[in-house]
């Protein structure tokens, strides 16, 4: 197979690395792509520099060839410049390309993953403008843009035909996945749009099926003539079938291989599948409180915005309330939701537009506010891509919040008091991530989408939800019984009783399927070979320690102990914190229960704690055991209290944030004080109780064989790690991209650690976002952690990956992935190394 690269010049880099991230995904990285934008020039970054060019044209030289696509004026040159920088032999394998940039790039390297030669790959960049010219009608005609069609009449033809049920139909991503599934076979594969009446067109080129316009509903002939046609029609029906993999679900498009839907019965409701499972409960109607807002004009300008920006300031502390109970809820992942939810209130742009609007039109803070929130909105519907249109549901969320502080309402109340099923017109994210899957159990809305963020919420709660139902559902009374199925998308009102019998049926299937998938989950994780691995929780509240528990774990290697100190105004009592770890370790039933003490401070401020100065950079800031040294008494009042809970359970302190053994001494010397108090007053605590820390600084790693002799375990927290060893703060949009647990750098850190620890006799865990991403299991088994610590709802899935692993295996996967230049390319080696189970 051809190994072609591609460079992508361009006056700017920003433009660069969108274009080369858009391509990379239509392949999955199979293709080296290397970027050559910009100049070093913060004040005008704009152009091209010919030894960039060279230097990515040789990081993905290869004798297959190598085609540089350019955009204006010197991007030319520059290219041309820098093949003469190239050995001559070299020279002709380099091929400059003026093909449109976007569409020439995705074309390009949807080729090159065909194993297509270099002018083929050519070819198709080069007719990618006319692929897009077509499709918006601007050429009337299919073209045969690339190769005509030759079919070989000794070999028998297939076909079949399909209706296309993805929501998009074939967009730039299926229709990659397309060709590259077409381009596996020997057989010659065409396909034709009978909805439009189109010819047939070469299934292997991306130009010329997207020529085909295919949207969702479209019927397609698809046609293979050769060896493994039954095959290659086979793979291409499957793609179709699982929708391309995407996670949404036709609305109202026919049903493509369904052919057993039958007809709507009365009292049937039909809309988008979101979240599957069954739920059979009455309705409750919940409907927002409805803020009306009136443009006044005011006196004091600057005291309008002061208002505004106090709302704002509370309307930071709440979504950071709902990120840390969502983060423990349903992963770090879909929580990050709010994290851009918290960088939409930061926006400069955003807040200086508001500012402005009040200064000069003198107009209270809520008019100005919610005008600027819906020219943001406005934009996004705008846009073309469906799923950036989406992302209007949270600029709307934040912007609501806003408004509801500044009018001084209170948050709407979401908690039923007896379980029912939600009948909303839409439902926030804020809003869904609230909910309680015990009282909630089904979510039916006359709006929303299938990839909305709602809807990804509620997947990982696991509560099913049917969306986009007729608007009749909103004039349903409370108590009126409901039905619905969100693997169908359909709901009933007072359904029959032969509806419930077969729903009550397929409830039970599904919630036995969740029993066994939960019972494995309370098995040890052992690999092939027979290693056990801990998996651990993570966890940050009473109620989070019986999930936990429920979904298999093996003891808490992390209790965030913040949310005892947050939403209150005084610091908590001993007793209070006490009560509370001791309810913890009695649910946990022995299992081993690692307290981390409070780690606030820098960017999570204590309101009741003045620090006295504003910070420029708190992630570099007075946090962690930094802030508990500098407050002895309030860090002495914690590991009282942890402590006495210790008595008969198997308790463990964990600090946060250490950089150097002194910090650990002091921490330990402070300890001995709370210890010696207890002694004296007769008060029991576990003496032998085992102290650790957590490893998420680099100099932490540095000396970690000195650190080691003082303390009993390590814990890896690699979400902080990652952002101090890339020097990237993993809340800036800018540089958040190189904040990835995977790099190389960061892996090989937790190497070192491992190594330091296991060389001084003690246990290593690691407890960041890293621990519960499946696809880093192998690589953290065969680095030597002793366990894995993850957000609750991961464990079952984490056990699995682990279960299908080998010691040996994922020791050469991991020392494979220490030697990789990027996350990419590691991500890329566990994709092709690991094994299915024997």
């Amino acid at each position: 197979m051809a190994l072609i690269g591609i460079v992508i010049v361009s006056h700017s880099k920003q433009l660069a690395l969108g274009v080369r991230e858009l391509a990379a995904q239509m392949v999955q990285g199979q293709v080296a792509i290397a970027v050559a934008a910009g100049i070093e020039d913060p004040e005008n970054p704009l152009g091209t520099d010919p030894i960039q060019v060279y230097e990515a044209i040789a990081s993905v030289f290869s004798d297959d060839g190598v085609l540089v696509l350019m955009d204006l004026g010197s991007a030319l040159l520059s290219a041309e410049m820098a093949i003469e920088f190239l050995p001559e032999a070299q020279q002709e394998k380099v091929y400059l390309c003026e093909a449109p940039l976007v569409e020439g790039a995705i074309a390009a390297v949807v080729a090159a993953a065909a194993g297509r030669d270099i002018h083929q790959v050519m070819a198709e960049a080069r007719g990618a403008l006319l692929a897009k010219a077509t499709q918006l009608g601007v050429v009337s005609r299919p073209l045969s843009l690339v190769t005509p069609i030759t079919t070989n009449i000794e070999s028998p033809t297939r076909e079949i035909r399909l209706i296309v049920s993805n929501r998009f139909g074939l967009h730039a991503r299926p229709a990659a996945q397309f060709v590259a599934t077409a381009a596996r076979f020997q057989s010659q594969i065409l396909i034709r749009n009978l909805t439009r009446n189109t010819e047939l067109v070469r299934g292997d080129s991306i130009n010329q099926v997207t020529t085909l316009g295919v949207r969702q509903g479209h019927e397609l002939l698809i046609t293979a003539t050769g060896s493994d046609a039954d095959e290659a029609l086979a793979a291409l029906q499957a793609l179709f079938t699982n929708n391309f993999g995407e996670d949404n679900v036709a609305l109202n498009s026919p049903p493509a291989f369904h052919h057993e839907v039958t007809p709507t019965t009365y009292g049937e409701l039909s809309g988008i599948a979101a979240s599957p499972g069954v739920a059979i409960a009455p309705v409750i109607r919940y409907q927002p409180t409805h803020i009306t807002i009136t443009e006044y004009h005011v006196d004091d300008p600057d005291a309008e915005w002061q208002r505004l920006q106090a709302g704002i300031n509370t309307a930071r502390q709440e979504i950071q309330a709902v990120f840390s109970q969502a983060s423990l809820q349903i992963g770090d992942a879909e929580a990050a939701i709010f994290d851009a939810q918290l960088l939409f209130l930061e926006d400069p742009v955003l807040l200086e537009a508001a500012h402005q609007r009040i200064l000069d039109n003198h107009i209270n803070a809520e008019a100005a506010w919610q005008a600027v929130v819906d020219e943001v909105a406005t934009s996004y519907r705008a846009l073309e891509d469906s799923y950036l249109q989406e992302r209007v549901d949270d600029v709307v969320d934040v912007g609501r919040r806003v408004l509801r502080l500044l009018a001084g309402n209170a948050a709407a109340n979401l908690h039923l008091e007896s379980p029912a099923i939600l009948v909303a017109t839409d439902l926030t994210p804020s809003d869904t991530a609230g909910l309680d899957p015990t009282k909630v159990l089904g979510i039916c809305t006359t709006s929303g989408s299938a990839t909305s963020h709602s809807a990804i919420i509620a997947r990982t709660l696991g509560i099913p939800a049917v969306l986009g139902v007729d608007a009749q559902v909103l004039h349903l009374a409370d108590g009126t019984l409901m039905a619905l199925d969100g693997e169908s998308g359909r709901a009933w009102v007072e359904p029959e009783s032969d509806i419930l019998d077969l729903l009550a049926a397929k409830q039970e299937a599904w919630q036995t399927a969740q029993q066994e998938a939960r019972a494995t989950a309370h098995q040890p994780a052992i690999t092939r070979d027979g290693r056990q691995v801990s998996v651990f929780a993570n966890i940050g509240s009473i109620n989070d320690v019986q999930v936990a528990v429920a979904s298999g774990a093996e003891g808490v290697g992390l209790l965030r102990t913040e949310f005892l100190y947050l939403d209150r105004t005084s610091a908590p009592t001993e007793e209070e914190q006490l009560l509370v770890y001791q309810a913890i370790a009695q649910v946990l039933d022995n299992r081993p229960l690692i307290i981390r003490t409070l780690d606030v401070g820098g960017d999570k401020p204590l309101p009741y704690i003045k620090v006295g100065f504003p910070e420029a950079n708190p992630f570099l800031g007075w946090r962690g055991i930094r802030f508990c040294l500098a407050r002895p008494e309030l860090f002495k009042t914690q590991l009282r209290a942890i402590l006495r809970a210790s008595v008969g359970h198997q308790i463990k302190i964990m600090l946060p944030m250490i950089a150097t053994v002194t910090e650990v001494r002091a921490a330990k010397v402070i300890l001995g004080e709370a210890q010696a108090e207890l002694n004296q007053a007769g008060i029991a605590f576990d003496a032998a109780m085992k102290v650790g820390i957590m490893v998420e600084v680099p100099s932490a790693v540095a000396i970690a064989d000195r650190l080691a002799a003082e303390v009993d375990f390590f814990s890896i927290g690699t979400n902080d790690l990652s952002q101090y060893v890339m020097a990237s703060d993993r809340t800036n949009p800018r540089v958040a991209n190189l904040v990835d647990a995977l790099h190389p750098a960061v892996l090989r850190m937790v190497q070192q650690t491992v190594q330091a620890a296991h060389t001084a006799g003690i246990s290593v865990g690691l407890c960041g976002e890293l621990a519960a991403d499946t696809l880093a299991t192998p690589i953290l088994l065969g680095l030597g952690l002793d366990e894995l610590s993850v957000n609750p709802q991961s464990i079952p899935g984490v056990k699995q990956a682990i279960a299908r692993l080998s010691i040996v295996e994922s020791e050469a996967i991991a020392a494979s992935a220490l030697q990789q230049d990027s996350a990419e390319r590691v991500r890329e080696l566990i994709s092709t190394s690991i094994t299915p189970p024997a």
